[in-house]
């Protein structure tokens, strides 16, 4: 399937179509007998980070990765520039990469300093020329010159930067982890039920909100998906969620002491089983890298992500039930023959 066609697939889908391919799965698994009616009343959710189909976004990278799209640009169109730089900045840029590793920082911010001055000088001469260009390109013309200078405009420091030049609606979420302390991508909200563990609200969370601010919404999706029209009657949660409030579901929250008794005490215990499924969604599923472009592909990859994962416990599921099926027979067959039913018989397989 080529790209185009693959786009015009998706927003004729779009993320309600998605949706009800993840509520097929959960009615299949309650047909097969893999979750009860009553098992969506109580589920645990949670969020993680689902990363981009992006480089690792240096400022030496983006620099030079626009100045290649402003370069094509003119090219295409027949611009002439009075230089380029197609031999000099792909160097500055490794070199810069360099500095960084031998922790020369000094001469890795001037090699930097030098290779935004090349990208702005190519930069304003294509502004200076943006006449010259088809009224079809200008448009896109318009884009990329306004996604390179915001580029070339940001700090360290700042806030809503941009990490990749195709796809500006990543965003840099911190983990606080040593291996990875952040990842460049959207927020997934996850809801499973509370034994199973199969997916039962999946949704991508744009702009890096609070978690505490996404479960009303993962709520009202798990309510929808499963067909009850109603939100689940109780929802575990970790300490992200501290201060998160919603009418008629009552939350349970790791560490909590308060008015807890045997019974809520191991229903939080269970609040940690959502983590392997995080993982395997992430291994097994593809959630670990969205290829698809734009926030409508991040909500469609998100959906899809967990139907997968339903489908893999079905089939599991299915498997089981045809092993425990041949172990009955091969019991039925050895019962039989122990019986000296059939001492002279063949049996032809």
């Amino acid at each position: 399937m080529d790209p185009s066609s693959l786009t015009r697939w998706r927003k004729r889908i779009g993320e309600e179509g998605v949706e009800t391919l993840l509520a097929v799965t959960i009615e299949a698994a309650r047909a097969a007998g893999l979750i009860k009616r009553t098992s969506v009343d109580t589920v645990i959710v949670d969020t993680t980070v689902m990363p981009k189909a992006v480089a690792h976004p240096t400022d030496s990278k983006l620099l030079e990765r626009s100045r290649q799209h402003l370069v094509k640009l003119a090219k295409d169109n027949g611009i002439a520039l009075r230089q380029n730089y197609n031999r000099q900045a792909p160097r500055m840029a490794v070199q810069a990469g360099r500095y960084a590793h031998a922790r020369q920082f000094k001469r890795m911010r001037k090699t930097i300093k030098a290779l935004r001055v090349r990208v702005g000088r190519v930069h304003r001469e294509i502004t200076r020329k943006m006449g010259e260009l088809p009224e079809q390109v200008q448009a896109k013309a318009h884009e990329l010159l306004a996604r390179t200078g915001r580029i070339l405009r940001q700090k360290t420091k700042d806030k809503n930067k941009l990490y990749a030049l195709h796809a500006p609606e990543v965003e840099c979420i911190s983990k606080g982890k040593a291996r990875t302390a952040y990842e460049f991508g959207v927020k997934v909200s996850i809801a499973t039920t509370h034994k199973e563990g199969l997916v039962v609200g999946c949704r991508s969370m744009p702009g890096n909100p609070y978690d505490g601010h996404t479960l009303d919404e993962t709520l009202e999706q798990v309510g929808i998906l499963c067909g009850t029209d109603r939100k689940p009657h109780t929802a575990i949660v970790d300490k992200g969620y501290k201060g998160a409030k919603v009418e008629g579901v009552r939350l349970l929250m790791s560490g909590q002491k308060r008015g807890v008794t045997l019974r809520l005490k191991a229903m939080i215990k269970r609040r940690s089983a959502i983590e392997p499924t995080i993982g395997h969604m992430k291994m097994d599923g593809r959630l670990a890298r969205n290829p698809l472009k734009g926030a409508l592909g991040d909500a469609i990859h998100a959906v899809m992500c967990g139907a997968g994962h339903n489908l893999r416990l079905i089939l599991t599921a299915l498997r089981l039930y045809c092993a425990r099926m041949r172990l009955d027979m091969w019991s039925a067959i050895g019962q039989w023959l122990a019986l000296g039913v059939g001492q002279n018989t063949r049996l032809a397989w």
